[in-house]
């Protein structure tokens, strides 16, 4: 089982975004035959036979066993991964291009690079998968809290200017062995661990 399995097939992500296929995947963490699924999500067995199907054909559920009961051949099912992501890559002529109108204060062009970020991530760690090896990539999480706007303007030039200076010493156009990597620096105001959920108040 993969621990996050990226969505790039449109046919794919429309599949996973049913609530009941999403119920049945977050139970088949477990593995379990649809007869022990059935019960366990409390639906009947014909209906959760029927979802199993759509999703083992697109690859969102695998075969962990198959087991005699009685006369029957049991098929006993699992997730293919802990969780998924669905890739931009799915919305091929709606995702969002970074360099329609760049501007680095602009929440809207974050988004588009984020999105970007997802998509090439995305990719470049299922052909890793297929390929069984490694990506090497780099991620900094970090928080800081900014006195005013204006320190936290002066730190987002500081470190504009810092970037900029390390990818000036380390990029080499002539390598003849080396690898062009994307490099994405962002800021952007913390989320509360738990705010609401956005609503749309009735007119």
């Amino acid at each position: 089982m993969l621990d996050i399995a990226v969505i790039e097939d449109p046919a794919t992500a429309e599949s996973l975004l049913d609530p009941v296929r999403t119920r049945l995947l977050e139970a088949l963490a477990e593995p379990a035959s649809a007869t022990m699924l059935a019960r366990r999500v409390g639906l009947p067995r014909q209906l959760v036979n029927y979802h199993l199907r759509t999703l083992e054909r697109h690859g969102l559920v695998e075969l962990q066993e198959e087991r005699r009961k009685g006369n029957v051949m049991e098929r006993v099912m699992r997730a293919s991964a802990s969780s998924y992501v669905i890739s931009p890559a799915a919305l091929t002529p709606l995702q969002p291009d970074p360099d329609r109108a760049p501007d680095h204060r602009s929440a809207m062009w974050l988004l588009a690079l984020a999105a970007r970020l997802m998509r090439d991530v995305g990719s470049l760690l299922a052909g890793a998968a297929r390929e069984r090896r490694q990506l090497s990539t780099f991620a900094l999480d970090a928080e800081i809290r900014f006195a005013s706007a204006a320190d936290r303007a002066a730190f987002a030039d500081e470190l504009s200017a810092t970037v900029v200076a390390l990818i000036g010493r380390y990029h080499d156009e002539a390598a003849p062995r080396g690898r062009t990597h994307r490099v994405l620096v962002a800021i952007h105001p913390s989320v509360p661990a738990h705010a609401p959920t956005t609503s749309h108040k009735e007119a």
